[in-house]
Formats: structure tokens, C-alpha cells, sequence
């Protein structure tokens, strides 16, 4: 898992599989094994599944970098606390996944609360990768 900013700004979290690691065949059982973990969990709540390759691809003008063969979000919310409305504004979370011709690409951004990034942390890195061995 490395931590790394991007665009100088924003703080993500990315870890990236090769497919020979894992034994998903593609993002969408990944995707579907995080949702799994999602609905188990006791605070988090599934929101939706957003295929941003698909909506890129359906713009005119639009640019994918060719190495990229699919991209989803799975977005989420923890909403234990709502303390303030500036929350709002940090939620819901989501998680990237990505595929290429050899690796798999998981990442999320920062969450304001260490509690949802060790959550996140677990489900990209622990539970992926259990679920492939």
C-alpha cells in the first residue's frame, strides 16, 4: 500500500496487484467481493457501483490512456457521526478500481477520520488479498 499525493493536492491511498497475484479474473469480482465486505460491515452502507470507464468512454472528446481496460468506483458511506454539516462535504467515500493489460489498481482518497482509512486500508489490502489465496 503506498500513500502518495496526487496532482499536489490530494492525499490517496494505492496499492496495485498483478493479476497473477490475485485470483479475481477482472474488476468486477473485485468489486463485487468489496461490496460483499461492504454489505457485512456493520457501519459502512453501499451506495452504488459507477463505471467511469464506461461514462469517460461515452463523452465526446473524451481521452482514456490506453493502458487502462476498466475502471469502476464502488461508493459508500461510513456515517456513524455527523457532527457538523462540513461533513458532507468529505462523504461518501469511495474506492477505485482499475484494470490493466497485467495489474489490478486499487485506490481511495484520504478520509478525514483514521477510523474510515484503516477500514479502507483493510478492505483494498487484507481482504483482496485473502480472498485470492
Amino acid at each position: 500500500m503506498k500513500q502518495k499525493i496526487f496532482k499536489d493536492k490530494y492525499h490517496i491511498f494505492e496499492i496495485e496487484y498483478k493479476k497473477s497475484e490475485l485470483n479475481f479474473k477482472n474488476i468486477d469480482e473485485i468489486i463485487s467481493a468489496l461490496k460483499s465486505k461492504i454489505d457485512e460491515h456493520p457501519v459502512l452502507a453501499f451506495i452504488a457501483i459507477f463505471d467511469q470507464y464506461k461514462h469517460t468512454s461515452s463523452l465526446k472528446d473524451s481521452e482514456i490512456n490506453p493502458k487502462i481496460k476498466a475502471a469502476k468506483n464502488i461508493v459508500f458511506c461510513f456515517g456513524k457521526e455527523l457532527p457538523t454539516p462540513e461533513v458532507l462535504a468529505v462523504r461518501p467515500r469511495s474506492i477505485g478500481v482499475c484494470e490493466t493489460q497485467d495489474s489490478f489498481i486499487l485506490n481511495f482518497l484520504e478520509a478525514p477520520n483514521e477510523m474510515a482509512n484503516k477500514t479502507m486500508e483493510e478492505l483494498v489490502f487484507e481482504d483482496i488479498a485473502k480472498e485470492s489465496h
